[in-house]
């Protein structure tokens, strides 16, 4: 498939799994309320939370939010690229999209066949991760047609980035990380100043769920202990396990090889993965999210 076929698709109502530099998205025009239904409805998605609105250019923000002066600091800075930035919404953003709230969560991603169909379309998409609500991410195409047999997907390669992105609150007086994402805490501080942390009244945003991007075979963090039966092991070096996958120690090459490593594991035939915890440092700070959720 094209960008041009893609952007055809969309324009006529259809879903497609399209690339990004982080994971994979479940497409659908952004003005399109029906196929906005259909993407929660093959996910399992729950109608409360929100969607990401993928944009073709910075300056389709203007269209689909209110935004402070610190939006534009950030989106010259890091768009394209793993930053989504919550503002508050106008009138013409379905609340399909916000999960009823008053903000929108807005990006521009960083990869070029996503781009091309973007701007082929000419309209904003939202793309929550191409597969079944609250499980692994895929970060390549045969990971989306695992979960969804048929779907139309625009094969980009590998997602290099492999993590879903940053998000900021962007619509209070001060500005507040929601998710981690590749972007390090330090180096959106070097544009936002101190980010606080979210709150009970921070918006609803993707990913925040105690457990999510979970393989649906038992997964915890390593105690130490043997277990019986098939167990798999997710670490730095060898334990003996019954099917393992070694990972990077860079933080980078780790972020982009974990949930296709999580994905092999859970196709093993295991009785449970264990997860040897990463360093507790701050650029490690998405890994840990994100392994922290899954093995809630």
């Amino acid at each position: 498939m094209t960008p041009a076929q893609a952007a055809d698709l969309l324009r006529r109502g259809q879903l497609v799994a399209i690339p990004t530099e982080t994971v994979y998205g479940l497409a659908a025009e952004a003005t399109r309320e029906e196929a906005i239904r259909q993407v929660f409805a093959l996910k399992g998605r729950p109608a409360d939370h929100p969607l990401i609105v993928h944009l073709g250019d910075t300056a389709w923000a203007a269209h689909w939010g209110v935004l402070p002066p610190l939006f534009g600091r950030l989106a010259e800075r890091f768009w394209p690229g793993p930053l989504t930035m919550v503002v508050p919404r106008l009138a013409r953003v379905s609340p399909l999209i916000t999960g009823g709230q008053d903000s929108v969560a807005l990006r521009v991603p960083r990869h070029p066949l996503t781009l091309e169909t973007l701007l082929a379309l000419g309209e904003p998409v939202v793309a929550p991760s191409a597969n079944r609500f609250g499980h692994t991410s895929p970060t390549r195409a045969e990971h989306v047609l695992a979960e969804f047999p048929g779907l139309p997907v625009l094969d980009g390669g590998p997602c290099p980035v492999g993590l879903e992105s940053s998000i900021i609150d962007l619509t209070g007086p001060q500005p507040r990380l929601l998710r981690p994402g590749q972007l390090s805490r330090a180096l959106l501080e070097e544009v936002t100043g101190p980010l606080a942390l979210s709150s009970a009244d921070a918006p609803r945003v993707p990913g925040a769920l105690e457990r999510h991007y979970a393989p649906r075979t038992l997964t915890r963090w390593d105690d130490g202990q043997i277990p019986t039966g098939r167990w798999g092991w997710l670490g730095f070096s060898g334990r003996g396990a019954t099917f393992e996958v070694l990972m990077p120690s860079s933080v980078e090459d780790y972020g982009a090889r974990l949930y296709a490593a999580l994905r092999e594991l859970d196709a093993a035939g295991l009785e449970v993965i264990l997860v040897e915890r990463p360093p507790q440092s701050p650029e490690w700070e998405a890994v840990l999210d994100r392994l922290r959720r899954a093995t809630a």
